[in-house]
């Protein structure tokens, strides 16, 4: 890995260490000064309908289908999958690349060698027209990597020098994580928020001991939500979508039994269990539970988790699925030693 993208690694993760001891001018000014390779540029816009997109490492995206509101949360994968911790897309064209990179080799600040190394890749001294590929401008783009502002493990993977690729033409098919739309679709997983999951039972404020408890989650909450991930300079997108399927009803206790037996409410008719109404009191709830034993001066934490299935859709018709991911959440439940009563 070069001497300049390594310094630019360093100062990016120092600017986030030590965001409370430098100001944001200082850091860019830090970072602008030893690299930018693998930067998490940033950008948020609202457009004429307040939808936000923002623009974080070379990809935009919009967030005006995601899950909203105060409980949401990122989804977890059911399996060992996770997003590409870094990818490379475009990011500068010949002149761009130019301006950024001829002021470090004047500086001499990363070595006369590697400069000299530096300016054979980019630079063509029987042919200057030909430097940085300014004989194409307009015609393509240097791509770079970017990385997952969270720094996963495996975020420094991305070492490759700038490479050129022509527009409409694919990038080099032995570079990995070079963004196409199925990588889009991968990054839109990564920025999908749900809502929480808390459910609701009935009785409401307190169970009762061998009494089936009714649960159910708010089916108007529980609608598909997506993001769509873009590259606008080379017109590509992927959007993913997650649709909720399950529910998994955990008690908090061994000392209880879920309905149905498994624990797992699958979704029907676009419901995820079924609400209690007056004139249910001598049915088995198709989503619930039932303790055995009181929770005395405590509760029992009663965990709920949803499964949503990833499927997503791209530029040329592309598409497919990703792993499902969960999200959920734990509410305290009071149980009571009474054994009927009136509802």
């Amino acid at each position: 890995m070069s001497a300049v993208r390594n310094a630019g690694r360093v100062t990016t993760i120092l600017a986030v260490v030590c965001a409370s001891l430098f100001t944001a001018q200082a850091a860019f000014a830090e970072r602008d000064k030893h690299g930018s390779h693998g930067e998490t540029e940033q950008d948020a816009n609202l457009d004429g309908d307040g939808n936000l997109s923002v623009t974080a490492g070379g990809v935009v995206f919009d967030h005006s289908k995601n899950g909203k509101g105060g409980k949401v949360g990122g989804l977890t994968s059911t399996t060992s999958w996770s997003p590409p911790p870094c990818w490379y897309a475009p990011k500068y064209t010949p002149e761009q690349l130019q301006n950024y990179l001829e002021p470090i080799w004047e500086a001499g600040s990363t070595g006369h060698e590697w400069d000299a190394e530096q300016r054979k890749k980019y630079t063509n001294p029987d042919d200057p027209e030909k430097d940085f590929n300014k004989h194409k401008s307009g015609e393509g783009y240097w791509w770079d990597a970017y990385v997952d502002r969270s720094y996963p493990p495996g975020w420094d993977s991305c070492d490759e020098d700038y490479f050129w690729v022509d527009e409409g033409d694919a990038p080099p098919a032995n570079i990995e994580n070079a963004v196409t739309p199925e990588i889009l679709a991968q990054l839109a997983y990564a920025e999908i928020r749900v809502p929480g999951t808390e459910v609701t039972l009935a009785p409401a404020q307190a169970t009762k001991v061998n009494l089936p408890t009714w649960s159910w989650l708010d089916g108007a909450q529980f609608q598909p939500v997506s993001v769509t991930a873009s590259v606008p300079a080379i017109g590509i997108e992927a959007t993913a979508t997650a649709e909720p399927v399950s529910l998994k009803i955990e008690p908090g206790t061994p000392d209880a039994e879920t309905y149905p037996a498994s624990g797992v409410c699958e979704i029907d008719n676009g419901h995820i269990g079924e609400p209690y109404a007056a004139g249910k009191a001598n049915r088995t709830p198709p989503c619930g539970v039932k303790y055995l034993r009181s929770s005395g001066d405590g509760t029992f934490p009663l965990q709920a988790t949803v499964t949503w299935e990833i499927h997503w859709t791209g530029s040329g018709g592309a598409g497919g699925d990703l792993p499902e991911g969960e999200f959920g959440a734990t509410q305290d439940v009071v149980v009571q030693e009474i054994q009927a009563v009136n509802r």
